[in-house]
């Protein structure tokens, strides 16, 4: 953690102590969803929420920092597209840093989620995702893991839906958890299915 003095106080600059803040894997929200609808969703992966991961006022720039800490790459900050659409060579992590949205997981037939400052969806390849409805302050920081940045991008119903599949399939684990990093949630629950 950097820090610098400003009058007679010391400021941090980046992630607290209490920050990411620790989950349990029973907290964990499991979504799986079949191919419907020209959305593939991945074979055996589900998407995963992590409820209040990291204090809601974490600013962008801290969960940069944090995913850069943990290989997770090409991040941006904005909200969500309003179809559904899917990455089929990238695996996909979005911490939320303002406002709540519904978001609907795994295309037409998939699940309507709420989510708010502070929640992690962590999406497989394949995945689809759509913005339903949000406040106008709703945003997220997004990223890749390292080695994934050509993420591959379909909306629903592509005629390369097909073809998606099989890279879906073949996007590698990735080497950490967005905001745990090594050994935690993401290895837990994503290892064994793909394995």
């Amino acid at each position: 953690m950097l820090s610098f003095k400003t009058r007679n106080t010391t400021e941090a600059i980046g992630m607290t102590r209490q920050n990411p803040i620790r989950i349990e894997l029973k907290d964990v929200i499991q979504i799986s969803v079949a191919s419907n609808r020209g959305i593939p969703n991945h074979p055996h992966l589900p998407a995963l929420i992590y409820p209040k991961a990291v204090l809601p006022d974490t600013l962008p720039y801290q969960i940069k920092a944090l995913y850069a800490r943990n290989r997770w790459t090409k991040a941006w900050v904005y909200s969500l597209f309003d179809y559904h659409h899917y990455h089929y060579a990238a695996h996909e992590v979005l911490t939320v840093v303002g406002g709540t949205a519904m978001l609907q997981l795994g295309g037409e037939l998939g699940l309507c989620k709420e989510v708010t400052s502070g929640d992690v969806v962590l999406l497989p390849a394949g995945f689809g995702h759509k913005l339903v409805d949000s406040t106008p302050d709703f945003s997220v920081v997004g990223a890749y893991p390292e080695g994934q940045e050509d993420i591959g991008y379909n909306r629903a119903g592509s005629d390369a839906a097909a073809e998606a599949q099989i890279l879906i399939a073949a996007t590698p684990l990735p080497d950490c958890d967005p905001i745990y990093g090594s050994g935690s949630l993401l290895e837990a629950l994503w290892a064994g299915p793909q394995r």
